[in-house]
C-alpha cells in the first residue's frame, strides 16, 4: 500500500452480530432504588450504587429526554434500486429508528453529493462550524487531536461499547484502536479493514500448467521455469507464439497488476517501512535485497516474458490480456477470481486459475508486506459536545440495525438507506466471517447462514454461487474462488496470516511533512528508475537512485518516519 496517503481506501465491509436495546436510564435507576432499599447511604454505599449502575449500562439505552446530535454526510445513490425515488438523507427511515429506539435526535448540519464533501468539510474546518460526531480520515484526525478538537472517548467506550463492537475492536489485538490512543486517551473509534487483505499471492493459470508438463513453483527458478514455457511452449495449444509468462502494467509498484508480489520474493519490500539492523524504520525501495530483484525483472523483460509493452500498459490494458488469454500468471489478492479472473474464465471455458503463496529464492513460503493497520475512516466527538457517549450508541445501534432480523422488515422500499448513516463501523473480518459461515451451511447442507449475521444478501449470494458452483454450474466460481473455497484466494490468505508468514509494514501514521511535500516526487523517480533498469538500463542505475531518492527529501522522510516510530512504540 501507498505509505503517502494519508487513509487507506476501504472496500465495502460488514458489521454482524447484535447487542440488547432497553432503557438504560431506567435500568440504572432501578439498581439504585434496589441498593438503597437495602443499604444505608453513607459514602461507600454511594460508591456502590454507582458502580452497580455503572456495570448495568445499556449499550443501546434510550435517553430520557430527547438528545440532539449533528453530523455532517457526503453521500451516493442508495444502493438499493428499490429506494423512493427523491428520496434525501434526512428523510430517512432509519433515523426515524434511532428516535424512537435512543431518543437520539440527528440533524445535518449539511449533506452534499460525496465528490463534494471534501471541499465542504475544509470550509467547515476553517470556519470553526463543526458537528459533533464526526467521520475523519487520520490526517484530520490528527490536526484535530493536536488542536484539542477531540472528546476524549475512554470512559464512553469502556462503559457503552457492545460486545460486538469490542469484538471489532479486538479483531487485531487492538492495534487499530492503540494507533488512536495518546496518554491512555482514546479519541477515536476506527473504522478498519483487515490488514490481511493486502496479501500478495500468485495466481496461476493451471490449464496451461497442465499442457507444459509443470507443477506451480515454490522458488524464483520454478517460476522463472513456468514462464519461459508460457512464452515457448505454446501454453494455450492454438498453434502461435502469442503468449507471455507474467502480467506488468506500467506502474511497478501500484495497487495490482504489479510487481510487488515478485519484490517481496526477494525479501524485498518497495514502499514499506521495516524494521532495519538497529532496529530504526527504513524504507523498503532503497534496500540492497532491491537490486537482484530487478536484475531479474531486466532478463525476464529481455526474454520476452515480460509484454514489451508493459511501460505503455495500465491496469485497463493488462485486463484485456488477461481476459483474452494472453498472460498465464499475475501477482495479486485475494479478490481476483472475482475480477477480472472470472471474465477470462467465461471467455475461454478451458481457463482453470489456481493460487500458491508467492515464491520465494529459496523456496521457503514467501512472505508478503501487509499493513499494521489498514485504516480507513475514524469516528470522532467534537469536544464541545457534552454526550460523547452518544456516539459509542449510535455505532451500536448501526450494528443492531445491520442483521437479517431487521432487513426482513427495515426494507428499502419503505425508506431505509444504510449507506447513507453515520456514524458506522463495519465488521472489519467481513471476508472470514463469509469464508467462515458459507463453509458451514455447506458442510451442514443448509440453504442459510445464521440470523444474526449482517448484511444477509451478502453472504447469501456467496452461499448460492458456492452451491451452484458445487453443483456443475461455473458461473458461481468467481464468489467461491475468492471468498469461499479453502484452497482460493481468501483461503490461502488466512493460511498465511495464521502461519504468521509475512512481513509487517511498520508505519502506519498518517503523511509526515517531508512525505506531503517529497513523497509524489521519490514514488515518480523509484517508478521511473526500476521502469528503465528492468527495459535495459545498467543495474547500477539503482546506486544513483538511492542517493537521489536520499538527497530529494528521502532521509528527511525517514528520520520523520522514526520519530514518529519512537513515540508509537512507547
Amino acid at each position: 500500500m501507498n505509505r503517502w496517503a494519508s487513509s487507506f481506501l476501504i472496500i465495502s465491509l460488514i458489521a454482524t452480530m447484535t447487542a440488547c436495546s432497553s432503557n438504560d436510564g431506567n435500568t440504572a435507576n432501578d439498581q439504585a432504588n434496589k441498593t438503597d432499599n437495602t443499604v444505608t447511604t453513607d459514602n461507600a454505599t454511594t460508591e456502590q450504587t454507582n458502580d452497580a449502575a455503572a456495570e448495568n449500562v445499556d449499550p443501546l439505552g434510550k435517553y430520557a429526554e430527547p438528545l440532539t446530535v449533528t453530523e455532517v454526510l457526503g453521500y451516493g445513490p442508495p444502493e438499493d434500486p428499490k429506494t423512493p425515488s427523491g428520496l434525501t438523507p434526512d428523510q430517512n427511515a432509519y433515523l426515524k429508528d434511532l428516535k424512537e429506539q435512543l431518543n437520539i435526535d440527528l440533524k445535518y448540519k449539511w449533506t452534499v453529493p460525496t465528490d463534494q464533501y471534501e471541499q465542504k468539510f475544509s470550509l467547515s474546518i476553517a470556519s470553526g462550524d463543526l458537528p459533533d460526531i464526526m467521520d475523519v480520515d487520520i490526517r484530520n484526525f490528527e490536526k484535530f487531536k493536536t488542536q484539542g478538537v477531540l472528546a476524549d472517548l475512554t470512559d464512553a467506550y469502556e462503559k457503552y461499547a457492545s460486545p460486538t463492537l469490542r469484538k471489532f475492536m479486538d479483531s487485531d489485538g487492538g492495534q487499530a484502536m492503540k494507533s488512536l490512543t495518546s496518554d491512555g486517551k482514546l479519541y477515536g473509534i476506527p473504522g478498519f479493514e483487515e490488514p490481511f487483505l493486502s496479501t500478495q499471492i500468485l495466481w496461476i493459470r493451471a490449464d496451461w500448467l497442465k499442457n507444459v508438463n509443470l507443477e506451480a513453483p515454490k522458488t524464483i527458478d520454478d517460476l522463472e521455469k513456468i514462464a519461459t514455457a508460457f512464452v515457448n511452449d505454446d501454453p494455450d495449444k492454438d498453434g502461435k507464439k502469442d503468449t507471455y509468462g507474467l502480467a506488468l502494467q506500467k506502474n511497478i509498484v501500484n495497487w495490482g497488476f504489479d510487481t510487488r508480489g515478485l519484490f517481496f520474493g526477494f525479501n524485498a519490500y518497495p514502499s514499506g517501512w521495516i524494521k532495519g539492523s538497529d532496529g530504526k524504520l527504513v524504507p523498503g525501495e532503497i534496500q540492497p535485497e532491491m537490486k537482484p530483484a530487478l536484475s531479474k525483472l531486466q532478463s525476464w523483460y529481455k526474454n520476452g516474458i515480460l509484454d514489451k509493452e508493459f511501460a505503455l500498459k495500465d491496469e485497463n490494458k493488462v485486463v484485456e490480456d488477461i481476459v483474452g488469454s494472453k498472460v498465464g500468471m499475475l501477482y495479486g489478492e485475494w479478490w481476483l477470481p472475482n475480477w477480472p479472473l472470472n471474465l477470462n474464465k467465461d471467455a475461454d471455458p478451458n481457463a482453470e486459475w489456481i493460487c500458491v503463496q508467492i515464491p520465494s529464492l529459496d523456496g521457503s513460503p514467501g512472505k508478503s508486506l501487509v499493513p499494521k493497520v489498514r485504516m480507513g475512516h475514524i469516528v470522532v466527538v467534537n469536544s464541545k459536545f457534552s454526550n460523547p457517549e452518544a456516539a459509542i450508541k449510535m455505532i451500536n445501534f448501526y450494528i443492531e440495525m445491520n442483521t437479517k432480523a431487521h432487513y426482513d422488515t427495515n426494507k428499502p422500499e419503505n425508506g431505509y438507506v444504510y449507506n447513507w448513516f453515520v456514524p458506522r463501523i463495519y465488521n472489519p473480518v467481513e471476508i472470514q466471517t463469509i469464508h467462515d459461515e458459507v463453509n458451514n451451511a455447506v458442510a451442514n447442507k443448509s440453504n442459510s447462514v445464521s440470523e444474526d449475521i449482517p448484511y444477509y444478501v451478502n453472504i447469501q449470494k456467496p452461499l448460492e454461487a458456492t452451491q451452484k458452483f458445487l453443483a456443475g454450474d461455473k458461473t458461481g466460481w468467481g464468489l467461491y474462488s475468492s471468498r469461499v473455497s479453502k484452497d482460493g484466494g481468501w483461503g490461502l490468505t488466512s493460511q498465511i496470516r495464521d502461519s504468521k508468514q509475512f512481513v509487517y509494514n511498520e508505519f502506519y501514521g498518517s503523511a509526515t511533512e517531508s512525505q506531503v511535500e517529497n513523497g509524489a516526487q521519490l514514488d515518480k523517480l523509484m517508478n521511473e528508475t526500476f521502469t528503465k533498469i528492468i527495459m535495459g538500463e545498467s543495474i547500477d542505475s539503482f546506486d544513483k537512485f538511492v542517493s537521489s531518492w536520499k538527497a530529494l527529501g528521502g532521509d528527511d522522510v525517514t528520520a520523520e518516519v522514526n520519530d514518529w516510530y519512537s513515540s508509537a512504540s512507547k
